[in-house]
């Protein structure tokens, strides 16, 4: 199949495009600028230059393509509601191009937030006054009652790997600003996590096989204690680990605190039945001592 990317050349797509091609697809990876396109066409890829609120690209993607991957998204924490405006506008315009065709439209959403107290599983549906972007997804996984095969991949909090630039990083930043690396209160608090390419893998799967409506986590670690992922960052800078209190987590962490004080374990057997997917790269706390988020790595891993 030849499958529309967007997001391509992010730090998840750029790792789901050639996994996409060494399966036999080909590839349609969407890009914003000369350095995405750039990137999309060094991965072996077509470009289709545009972005987000491109609507007419977005159209002409889908329309050429006998799939999507929708990946692309704005992470601007101070434009949210923007950002989550561009995601319903963009998920309805694939969804209407692929509608009554039985093709693939595969889109990202995350697991943190789906339940508390407890372990989340595919079963559970999404509050969408948690955040703004739920009701893109929502949006999307209608159209599964409009003859599109769409499912949705909900990502662990931290998809990590080599060049990781996201909520690993910015803890590995804050602890390196602080002095020391923090977990909040006792630390027990717990975070699913993926290998990047793992996460891939699984997207790719739902891209060949994935029934209409499915939602597919992402997780190949139920849950990583908070404590345990600040003891790692604090080995690899050798820094001193803290507990600091809940008041004081937003003084500590900034916007990070909010997410870094979740509870966010979820199971993904569901998704491993469904589709046989199992996760063969390192977890995440061996990925941390592997020492490529200090800016060293171990040679023999």
């Amino acid at each position: 199949m030849r499958i529309f990317v967007t997001g391509a050349s992010g730090w998840i797509g750029s790792a789901v495009v050639p996994e996409l091609l060494d399966a036999g697809h080909q590839v349609l990876g969407l890009a914003r600028s000369d350095a995405a396109a750039a990137r999309v066409a060094a991965l072996g890829a077509d470009v289709r230059r545009g972005d987000l609120d491109d609507l007419d690209s977005l159209r002409g993607g889908a329309a050429e393509a006998d799939g999507v991957v929708h990946l692309g998204y704005s992470h601007d924490f101070t434009r949210m509601e923007a950002a989550a405006r561009t995601e319903l506008a963009a998920v309805t315009a694939l969804g209407e191009q692929l509608e009554g065709t039985g093709r693939p439209f595969v889109v990202a959403s995350g697991v943190l937030g789906l339940t508390s107290g407890r372990v989340a599983t595919e079963a559970d549906l999404p509050d969408p006054a948690l955040h703004p972007r739920i009701a893109g997804v929502q949006a999307a996984m209608a159209f599964a009652e409009r003859g599109v095969r769409v499912s949705s991949v909900r990502f662990a909090p931290t998809v990590h790997g080599a060049g990781d630039h996201g909520f690993v990083a910015v803890l590995v930043g804050i602890a390196r600003e602080r002095g020391c690396s923090a977990y909040i209160g006792d630390g027990d608090n717990q975070w699913s996590a993926v290998h990047r390419l793992d996460a891939a893998g699984l997207v790719r799967l739902a891209v060949d096989g994935a029934p209409a409506g499915a939602a597919l986590h992402a997780t190949a670690e139920e849950g990583v204690p908070t404590r345990a992922i600040a003891e790692a960052i604090g080995r690899g800078l050798d820094l001193p680990v803290v507990s600091v209190p809940a008041d004081k987590a937003a003084e500590h962490f900034g916007w990070m605190g909010r997410f870094f004080g979740t509870d966010g374990r979820a199971s993904s057997s569901v998704t491993r039945d469904l589709l046989g997917w199992q996760p063969t790269r390192p977890g995440l706390i061996a990925d941390l001592d592997a020492g490529h988020y200090f800016g060293v790595t171990d040679p023999g891993r």
